[in-house]
């Protein structure tokens, strides 16, 4: 999580996802209807829905196991409207094995050829759902 201080210097998103508190003054209350504001590359959002719905040729298509909604099938977690930087950090850890659990056998070839550039891209995509 990022909070900005008044008066800071600004920077080029870059390749990263940025988020910060609606309200950090809520936030640091542990307020649960405190949201949070994601900035993501430009482009990224369109760029993640051709990943997630189809696999644009690098990936299996998202809904084939967790729904056409992405909310979830069966055991199967839903994806939609997660943190972005939860989203990416578990594809990463997938693809980098740290990730373990039932399911992420599974998940090892989907995730293989995708550049950090895709994560950040589908992670910001499925947040906005």
């Amino acid at each position: 999580m990022f909070l900005p201080l008044e008066g800071s210097e600004k920077e080029p998103i870059g390749a990263r996802i940025i988020e910060v508190p609606e309200h950090p003054d809520r936030t640091e209350l542990r307020d649960p209807r405190s949201g949070f504001i994601a900035y993501v590359p430009t482009g990224s959002v369109a760029r993640g829905q051709a990943l997630v719905m189809n696999g644009d040729g690098r990936t299996t298509a998202c809904g084939i196991c967790h729904g056409a909604d992405l909310k979830g099938l069966g055991p199967v977690p839903g994806l939609a409207g997660r943190s972005p930087s939860y989203t990416a950090r578990q594809l990463y850890d997938m693809q980098a094995g740290t990730r373990k659990g039932i399911w992420t056998d599974l998940m090892k070839p989907v995730v293989a050829k995708l550049t950090p550039d895709d994560l950040i891209s589908i992670a910001a995509y499925l947040a906005s759902k």
